[in-house]
């Protein structure tokens, strides 16, 4: 991969769906890219990247983006923020009007967290019905696949406490044993949708709680900025916004209120 191919690449991604590959990225770039140049028979990058450019190669853009998406999710990752969740929720279902209660997951991956949130609301709920609905989105068409699915291996469930793994999963016997498959109740709270956060949002406003969660930093501030004003636009008031535990809204322009690190409110 030459300088200039990098180069290329990293600025088609950047301007498609905000990710920043710097410098250090070349070698990742390079080595997930190989195997579509085998597959593909492209010979060489500069004819990857003029093929993912025309109209007849976006399926193959679709997958260069999968790619270069780094999908690092576990079930109930960072879990002062379900806690919080577990906290202020029965509240906001009481008081909202519209007797709904919406969340957005925004960077989904393979769907862990997502249906971790999803089993705190069923967990706060217990028992009674509500309206409660969870849209989760990604760039990537490959992880909402496996998101859909809502099949995982013992080591991906390791983290969920057996009440919570028996009453929300079933548990695979025979030539399944080892998997665990996210029962319909919970599946049915979640949407799965391929959605860039650098496209215009359509969905109705008034979520009440966004999760985007280590997404943040694969973008510039710039970026981050943009992003973070939208997420503000579309949560109602007094809706919550979690963030990773290693980003920040420091420097950003933005008018959320901070209420402890990577927890804010509008």
């Amino acid at each position: 991969m030459r300088d200039i191919d990098f180069e290329k690449i990293r600025g088609l991604v950047y301007d498609l769906c905000g990710i920043n590959l710097h410098d250090g990225k070349k070698a990742l770039v390079k080595s997930r890219l190989n195997k579509r140049l085998r597959e593909g028979g492209f010979g060489s990058f500069s004819k990857y990247f003029k093929y993912v450019t025309t109209e007849e190669g976006a399926d193959e853009l679709i997958t260069m983006i999968d790619a270069l998406s780094t999908n690092l999710t576990s079930f109930f990752r960072e879990e002062a923020h379900f806690r919080k969740l577990l906290e202020v929720a029965p509240g906001m279902m009481k008081t909202r009007s519209r007797g709904g209660f919406r969340v957005w997951c925004a960077g989904c991956s393979t769907g862990e967290e997502p249906y971790s949130i999803a089993i705190t609301l069923k967990e706060v709920l217990n028992g009674q019905s509500a309206d409660c609905k969870i849209l989760a989105t990604d760039i990537s068409t490959k992880v909402l696949r496996a998101a859909m699915a809502g099949v995982y291996s013992d080591d991906r469930v390791r983290r969920i406490p057996q009440s919570l793994l028996r009453a929300y999963f079933q548990i695979g016997h025979g030539t399944r044993e080892g998997q665990y498959r996210v029962k319909k109740g919970l599946r049915d709270m979640v949407e799965f949708m391929r959605f860039n956060l650098m496209d215009t949002i359509p969905f109705d406003k008034g979520f009440d709680v966004i999760f985007c969660r280590n997404v943040m930093i694969y973008f510039d501030k710039e970026t981050q900025g943009k992003l973070i004003n939208r997420f503000y636009n579309c949560l109602g008031e007094g809706g919550w916004l979690f963030i990773g535990h290693s980003e920040s809204l420091t420097g950003l322009t933005h008018s959320f209120k901070y209420i402890e690190p990577s927890i804010y409110r509008k």
